[in-house]
């Protein structure tokens, strides 16, 4: 038997299929269209997600026929939703995390309903990427809509709808809507009368890795499956993706190096202290059952590299076009050995955490005339590296303690990179043979909810060579004093695009 995992992103879709011992049999990618037809507005056609995750899995049923799927389980894009009419019509496009509309909604709506209060029951604090503030915004925006919907789902529990099972949201999920009581595990009731929104136009909340029904079978019949696919709790992709990653414990935490760059670490017991509602660093739901987690993230990340990859690197794309090679690689190839003399604020987009600044922008310092191309690319990667060790730095005065890293994503490819990361974090960072850590960790949910296996077991596995990129003790000292310099950066600075802060 072998085991489905979706990963429902922004950019596209990702259907795997692995067996019990954690082997990958099959797998395919849909890709669809982000679509932004106003400055701060980014939305997906949620009919266009649901068409491309279903030929995905098509495509890989049509691979794995002599050993068909058991059980299958989504990891999803957190915040997005769906507004659902009568007839099961679609009444408008999906609003995605990066969406900004709602941003002055999100800071009025927080401080009259009390931002202490608001983190205490959600576990976050107020920001447009939520969900809760993008309903409000429909509400106040598109009445005709907001009267219309019968039902709003997340990608998850619109997958489960669009396979015709009674929907269901993991708890992690519903955390990211900001509707969500973290502690009760319940819809909050507060805020829900505060937007007059009925908790029964919502999904019935429930614990990841849990079976919440069986595909039907003339459904099953057009979806390439054999015989009846048992369908499970999975959860939002940062949490799915730390645990296919192997976060089974305190202590480690993933580090996915892709567009966004982000930390996962799993958490023994919820906090909701005011040093992490200081720093915008959240409390919620993992995807082992009564563990919590919390999620710190560059919004610029890795993209970044492909802002300078597309406005200085021609030679680089003009040689990979000839020869096949890796731009990416061939300009990281190129990075210098030591540390830059730049400084870097990497906020080329709005910022993620710990400030949450939609207006802010990216500075690079110390720029001479002997300065050269590769060092401005080095010191572009330094810049996010250093605002993820901010991040840390936050996490641990918060009494995170985190003693490495498990590196998921396209980043890890490159070990200059990584290293890189590893100097600027001063921890060590460990990269493992699995491409897809978000449908791995999906489908080994499914795995141990339809077998009983210990999902620990199934997801600490060997799965193949893993390699240790430890600290260059060096460079991790001119880093340490460099990352002093960092942290004034952003004082000094933000006063430039926040007139009057």
């Amino acid at each position: 038997m072998s085991y489905l995992g979706i990963d429902i992103g922004t950019s596209g879709c990702k259907a795997v299929v692995f067996n019990e011992t954690g082997k990958e049999l099959a797998s395919a990618y849909r890709e669809y269209t982000l679509i932004c037809s106003k400055p701060g507005w980014a939305e997906l056609e949620s009919e266009k997600v649901m068409s491309s995750c279903f030929d995905s899995i098509r495509e890989v049923n049509a691979k794995i026929y002599d050993n068909p799927v058991e059980a299958m389980c989504i990891s999803s894009q957190g915040e997005a939703f769906t507004c659902i009419g009568t007839d099961n019509k679609i009444l408008r496009n999906a609003m995605v995390s990066s969406d900004s509309r709602a941003d002055q909604i999100a800071k009025e709506w927080s401080h009259n309903f009390g931002i202490d209060k608001l983190y205490q029951i959600t576990g976050h604090t107020a920001h447009p990427l939520f969900s809760l503030f993008k309903l409000i915004w429909i509400k106040e925006n598109q009445p005709d809509i907001w009267n219309k919907t019968i039902k709003f789902y997340c990608f998850e529990d619109l997958m489960h709808h669009a396979l015709g099972i009674d929907p269901a949201i993991s708890w992690p999920m519903a955390g990211r809507t900001m509707l969500f009581d973290v502690r009760r595990h319940v819809w909050s009731e507060e805020i829900l009368k505060s937007i007059g929104l009925g908790s029964s136009k919502l999904a019935n909340p429930v614990a990841s890795g849990k079976i919440i029904g069986i595909i039907r079978k003339d459904m099953a019949k057009q979806l390439g499956f054999v015989h009846e696919v048992k369908v499970i709790t999975g959860g939002h992709d940062q949490t799915v993706g730390a645990l296919g990653a192997g976060i089974t414990k305190p202590g480690i935490s993933m580090y996915a190096t892709g567009t966004v760059e982000c930390f996962c670490p799993m958490l023994e017991k919820p906090s909701f202290t005011d040093e992490l509602m200081k720093n915008n660093l959240c409390c919620y739901d993992y995807t082992l059952e009564n563990q919590y987690t919390t999620v710190a993230y560059s919004l610029t990340g890795g993209s970044i590299l492909k802002w300078f990859r597309d406005e200085f690197g021609q030679s680089e794309k003009e040689r990979a076009k000839r020869t096949g090679e890796n731009p990416y690689s061939l300009l990281l190839s190129s990075m210098p050995e030591f540390p830059t003399d730049l400084l870097v604020l990497p906020y080329f987009t709005a910022t993620g955490t710990p400030y949450f600044d939609t207006q802010a922008k990216g500075a690079i310092i110390g720029i001479q005339m002997t300065t050269s191309r590769v060092e401005i690319m080095k010191a572009l990667l330094e810049g996010v590296a250093m605002e993820m060790r901010l991040n840390l730095e936050l996490m641990e005065t918060s009494g995170m303690k985190i003693n490495k890293f498990i590196a998921t994503g396209g980043g890890i490819r490159n070990p200059k990179w990584t290293q890189l990361k590893a100097d600027i974090l001063n921890k060590p960072i460990e990269t493992k043979e699995i491409n897809e850590a978000g449908c791995f960790g999906a489908a080994m949910l499914a795995c141990a909810a339809v077998t009983g296996e210990d999902i620990h077991s199934l997801i600490l596995q060997d799965m193949g060579q893993t390699k240790i990129f430890y600290p260059d003790h060096y460079k991790a000292e001119i880093y340490s004093h460099k990352f002093e310099d960092y942290k004034k950066l952003y004082p000094a600075l933000k006063q430039f695009w926040n007139p009057g802060v």
